[in-house]
């Protein structure tokens, strides 16, 4: 499934897009299961994701989303007054954060032996899953994702993160794919950390904003439908907004080492009683 080659490109650019990952069927079961958490959605539970400004989004109903599933609406669906302009199936920014353990259809393409055997590849020792989300890149109010590394949100000690960002459809520079900075990931991590408050209820970023990333090195990483891209949780990576007609749907899981610390100061905990699952204790034929 990934070549030595693929392996060493991974480990020197920080990103991998690797063709045809998923089935045909995965892509269109993952798709449909999507359209249905979305319409039974309780419309009473309005909270906006923030992709420029994180903080703005560290409301109870988010900050307690790492063992549910839940809806999260982009900036641009509503009005200076509050109120939603569109469809809410076509206003939705993502679904997350655990929907790889909570739903069958996710959970049966989250815990699919390959990609136990890719993790396993590139070198992740006993990886548990701690978060999933369902990114919709919605038409012409997809928001712009600010250049971040994955490991300032999913943070372990030592760093140990890595995304697995599934295309359900074509990503390009038209509809807002991702892009990288090749080799980021080998600077040292950048200090600054998003963590939860200790009033349980709200977030701050801890250190100061990166100022020395070269934003002109990004490269983007367009991919076809059903590809998968693989990124270090140290590469800088962002995604423009989507002015396009075309939304960008794609699925993304978050690994880390089992045996690395999880700190009780980030946003994203769960009870006790919902711990986070390993991967090779679930893996699905």
């Amino acid at each position: 499934m990934i070549s030595k080659e693929q392996i060493q490109q991974f480990h020197d650019q920080g990103f991998l897009v690797i063709p045809d990952f998923l089935e045909r069927d995965e892509i269109m079961q993952l798709r449909h299961r999507i359209s249905s958490i979305v319409a039974d959605f309780n419309m009473e539970a309005v909270s906006v994701f923030s992709t420029t400004e994180q903080t703005k989004t560290s409301d109870a109903y988010f900050i307690d989303s790492g063992d549910k599933i839940r809806c999260f609406f982009e900036e641009d669906a509503f009005d200076d007054k509050g109120t939603l302009q569109r469809p809410k199936d076509q206003a939705i920014n993502k679904v997350g954060h655990a929907l790889h353990d909570l739903d069958d259809v996710f959970q049966r393409v989250s815990y699919k032996k390959e990609l136990g055997e890719l993790a396993h590849a590139l070198g992740m020792e006993d990886p548990i899953m701690v978060q999933s989300q369902y990114i919709f890149k919605q038409p012409r109010i997809g928001g712009k994702v600010v250049a971040h590394q994955d490991s300032t949100f999913i943070y372990t000690d030592p760093p140990s993160c890595i995304g697995f960002w599934m295309a359900l459809e074509d990503a390009t520079m038209e509809n807002g794919c991702l892009m990288g900075i090749p080799g980021s990931h080998l600077a040292p991590l950048h200090p600054r950390r998003f963590t939860r408050n200790p009033d349980g209820q709200s977030t701050t970023f801890v250190g100061a904003e990166p100022k020395d990333w070269d934003l002109q090195q990004m490269v983007p990483l367009e991919a076809k439908r059903g590809s998968l891209v693989l990124l270090h949780g140290a590469c800088v990576h962002m995604s423009l907004e989507n002015r396009s007609s075309s939304s960008r749907h794609a699925y993304i899981i978050h690994m880390v080492e089992h045996g690395a610390d999880w700190p009780a100061d980030n946003w994203l905990q769960r009870p006790a009683n919902t711990p986070f699952n390993k991967l090779y204790d679930l893996l699905k034929n």
